[in-house]
């Protein structure tokens, strides 16, 4: 605010001049000396030149006699032989851009127009020091401000001048110049009445005074006291308004009613415009008040000020007093050993985590610590390069360096662990007791890179965590299905900022052994993206070449990940890429046929449902009809969590009647009462017959526990649920799947064959029909949403349907004349993969011939041009989905009876398998029933 008094309040000290010479001590004259603490009244008695312009005592101004003062006070002393101010009638106009000038006030303008300059050159050099101020108006039409503004203003000339001038101004003479800048003093008020002449602006005025007013009016009095009361306590506020006055008041004889109100008004803060009205009233009465509230307004801005910065200054003050209370708790706590600063609080905190296991720390990464250990004692707590060295020792500290865990080799316990968690996966549960017998001969382990390969919901994941429990290693895991960023299995740079190591880091802190096993689920599913290819950056982390020397981008120092169990999962090998598939040990999981899900079903699914739904065993039975409907028509795909979901839904609902049954049998609340009333009769009963023999009372005792006991049986007596084959539609809904086989005896042209998908093996019809016959019409068209693959096997089993029909003897030129549709159905769902050549041949063949190939039979294979079967894969799923169908013959490639072989018991129950590697053998095994008719 001081700033704004020194630039916008004229910058220079006030003087208001009297023109009389005696002297009269007024009550503002009291006001002043009580402020200022002057206790001298010759200072009050200096008097200079000065016109009146509100005298009505004297017709003219009086001009006293001055003393020689020196350079610029000198400059602003009229000599007596210029002329009196009311002589001036017509003046130099002066545009004021920011506040007006008062009478009896400096204030110092600057002249950019160079002729008005020298027109106010010339006046002083004629004696006529006088030119007229009068404010700017604020044009409408513009948001121009500052220095904007004045530019404006000094461009306007003439009439446009005259136009934005106030009328009312004041009578200023000119002080002294100096360059542009000019000094004015103000004398009396001024009207414009006419131009004279525009460049530069001159104008015609009338020199106005005040209008009569009594001095002795209570009301004037009263306001005058009130602004005099103003004027000290703005007086107070500040320092500069106490210099100011300092040198006001070596200027000033006596004050009047009028000055009074100009003093007030010349030195608040308030907008050019409302100080221009109170340059314009006349009225003094009406002038004090205008002053009064601009003061009133300034004291009231002035408070606010003062509370704003009251407020910031204890706010302020409060903070420092803490952060100094603090300083000094730190110091006193140094100083009595009980705390050391932060750098070495950290390095002991990180020398705490190294000492115990410094000796199993790599002489290479314990350098690099020490190294960081002693640059974090170099640098600044503040700066950035602190907390990312203090971030990158605490990852560097945290790992498990040397640290195993004890592995079990116990073959026996193995194999208990890992029957109790899973039924059947023999495959898998063979390869693990390798595992452990191999590390039990050795006398140490080994870390290996197996993938688990199977359709969803077979327990590739669960089962990672019982072999972690059954090698009593500790159990991590972690997705990359769609990971695109190789900084996710690398880490980042340092340099970068919120810069993390990669998950295996993350693995080893998290665990807290370097030997951990590590699930890497959905392998298959790995991202490419624009950081980098994921799929090449698993090479390092899956090869046991290279894990011993891993290299985090972040760390920087090598690690040693031979120890770590590695476990992949995946739902379809041939989409990871060949050199990561190559690093790792391919352990395939089919699925389950209906006699392993009746058991999963049973141990284990049924079970933990129970235990979660919170339902005994003796209150509910699922009868083994019910789980096999279950399993045959609503979970058939080759995992359990379909079935799993199944058997939730089912106990759920479970749950919901029995606490249904249990609030019916609840008693009522009229029940209730009557038995409070029975127990409070008997109580009484009992009282009465105190005095009577010791029978009577035991008989009442009798009683009442008779009624407690048949009270404490009724819970019990709740209906035991029972789920079977009949209802098992109430708990799951109608069945979502209906029997694969839709002939009991296929029609002639239509064989079922054996697929594999992502879910698990599974039947299907090939279908074929003639469309049209003609000589040379012979033709095939295929439907059925056929890949490339399965295309290419059509079309080889047409050309291998002709030449076998023509090889048997049979002179039937059929495809040669006619146009045959080959479809496969489930139209909507994409199918590919070689091994639908045998099914199509024989499909062609049985439509050639008009035979029905035999009853309940399946076939897989492809066929190539000459007729030689070869191997397919799949042969679990594809077996399975034959036993689900009801088939009983199945024919496979001759190439694939190893595979068959390796197959569980139970699952080549009572199939006749036939293997074949010429397709003249699958003829004569499908054809063999209409050859013997």
């Amino acid at each position: 605010m001081l700033k704004a008094l020194r630039s916008s309040r004229f910058a220079t000290t006030t003087s208001y001049l009297h023109s009389t010479s005696r002297h009269a001590s007024s009550p503002f004259h009291g006001v002043l000396r009580s402020v200022l603490g002057d206790r001298n009244p010759k200072l009050f008695q200096r008097v200079f030149f000065c016109s009146d312009s509100s005298s009505d005592e004297s017709g003219s101004d009086t001009v006293s006699a001055v003393e020689e003062a020196e350079s610029e006070s000198a400059a602003a002393i009229v000599p007596a032989a210029i002329k009196k101010p009311d002589d001036f009638l017509t003046v130099l106009a002066l545009p004021l851009p920011h506040r007006p000038l008062f009478p009896g006030f400096y204030m110092p303008i600057y002249v950019k127009d160079p002729k008005l300059l020298a027109a106010l050159v010339e006046s002083r050099k004629r004696h006529a020091p006088y030119a007229g101020a009068f404010l700017v108006k604020d044009d409408p039409g513009s948001e121009a401000t500052g220095s904007d503004a004045e530019k404006d203003i000094d461009e306007l000339k003439g009439k446009e001048l005259l136009n934005r001038l106030h009328g009312v101004g004041t009578l200023a003479q000119i002080s002294s110049i100096q360059g542009d800048q000019v000094i004015l003093i103000g004398h009396r008020r001024l009207r414009i009445t006419e131009m004279v002449s525009e460049d530069p602006l001159t104008v015609k005025v009338d020199h106005l005074k005040d209008l009569a007013y009594n001095k002795d009016d209570d009301v004037t009095k009263a306001t005058s006291f009130e602004l005099i009361t103003t004027l000290r306590d703005v007086l107070k506020t500040s320092s500069l308004w106490r210099d100011q006055v300092q040198t006001y008041n070596q200027h000033i004889g006596d004050f009047n009613y009028p000055r009074l109100a100009d003093f007030g008004a010349a030195i608040s803060g308030s907008n050019k415009l409302q100080c221009q009205q109170v340059l314009e009233e006349l009225d003094v009465h009406k002038r004090l008040r205008l002053s009064l509230e601009l003061l009133k307004k300034e004291m009231e801005i002035h408070r606010i000020q003062e509370s704003i910065a009251k407020a910031i200054e204890e706010k302020i003050s409060t903070e420092q007093r803490r952060f100094l209370l603090n300083e000094q708790y730190k110091a006193i706590k140094k100083e009595l050993g009980l705390e050391t600063d932060d750098k070495t609080a950290v390095t002991d905190k990180f020398r705490d985590r190294i000492d115990p296991n410094k000796e199993k720390i790599p002489p290479h990464v314990l350098q690099v610590i020490e190294e960081e250990l002693k640059k974090l004692q170099l640098l600044e707590a503040s700066s950035s390069e602190f907390n990312v060295t203090r971030n990158y020792l605490d990852w560097l500290t945290a790992l498990p360096w040397g640290n195993y865990s004890d592995e079990n080799f116990d073959v026996l316990r193995a194999q208990q662990i890992l029957d109790e968690d899973h039924y059947g996966l023999t495959d898998v549960k063979e390869r693990i007791l390798e595992f452990i017998a191999v590390g039990k001969l050795r006398g140490t382990s080994q870390g290996k890179i197996i993938c688990l390969s199977g359709p969803p919901g077979v327990g590739k994941t669960s089962i990672g965590r019982s072999i972690a429990r059954a090698l009593n290693r500790e159990f991590y895991r972690f997705s990359v299905g769609g990971l695109s960023d190789v900084a996710e299995i690398k880490g980042h740079r340092r340099t970068y900022i919120g810069a993390m190591p990669g998950k295996m880091v993350q693995c080893l802190k998290s665990v807290g052994t370097a030997n951990p096993l590590v699930l890497i689920d959905e392998i298959d599913k790995l991202g490419r993206g624009h950081t980098g290819d994921p799929a090449s950056a698993m090479l390092e982390l899956l090869d046991p070449e290279q894990n011993a020397n891993f290299l985090d981008h972040y760390l920087d120092v090598p690690i040693d990940l031979s120890k770590v169990l590695f476990v992949c999962t995946a739902n379809v090998v041939e989409t990871i890429p060949g050199p990561l598939l190559d690093r790792m040990e391919i352990i395939p999981i089919a699925g389950y046929i209906t006699d392993e899900k009746m058991h999963i079903a049973r141990d284990y699914l049924e079970k933990n449902t129970r235990d979660a739904c919170g339902v005994k065993p003796e209150q509910v039975e699922v009868s083994d009809s019910a789980l096999l409907s279950l399993i045959e028509n609503y979970c058939r795909e080759a995992g359990v969590r379909s079935l799993q979901k199944q058997i939730e839904k089912i106990y759920r609902k479970i749950a919901l009647q029995l606490v249904r049954q249990r609030a019916q049998n609840e008693p009522s609340v009229l029940g209730s009462e009557s038995t409070q009333g029975a127990t409070e009769s008997t109580q009484s009963a009992t009282e009465s017959k105190e005095s009577e023999p010791c029978s009577d009372t035991t008989e009442v005792a009798e009683v009442v526990e008779t009624d407690q006991a048949s009270d404490l049986k009724e819970p019990e007596a709740i209906e035991r649920v029972s789920v079977d084959e009949k209802n098992l539609v109430d708990y799951v809904g109608k069945p979502i799947f209906h029997a694969e086989r839709m002939y009991d005896q296929t029609p002639v042209g239509v064989v079922m064959g054996l697929a594999w998908t992502a879910m698990g093996g599974s039947t299907l019809y090939i279908e074929t029909t003639q469309v049209e016959q003609g000589e040379g019409k012979g033709a095939l068209h295929l439907t059925g949403q056929l890949g490339d693959v399965m295309k290419e096997s059509a079309q080889i089993a047409h050309t291998v349907a002709r030449a076998i029909l023509a090889a048997k003897g049979h002179e039937n030129p059929f495809f040669a004349n006619s146009k045959v549709h080959l479809h496969v159905p489930a139209g909507a769902t994409p199918k590919d993969g070689p091994s639908a050549g045998c099914t199509m041949i024989t499909s062609l063949l049985s439509l050639a011939t008009n035979k029905h190939v035999k009853k309940d039979l399946a076939m897989t294979g492809e066929v190539t041009l000459t007729g030689r079967v070869l191997p397919i894969g799949g042969v679990k799923e594809k077996t399975i989905a034959a036993r689900r169908s009801g088939v009983k013959t199945i024919i496979f490639p001759l190439a694939n009876k190893r595979d068959f072989d390796e197959l569980a018991p139970n699952v080549k129950e009572g199939l006749d398998v036939h293997f074949v590697d010429d397709y003249n053998q699958i003829y004569d095994l499908a054809f063999e029933t209409e050859t013997e008719k």
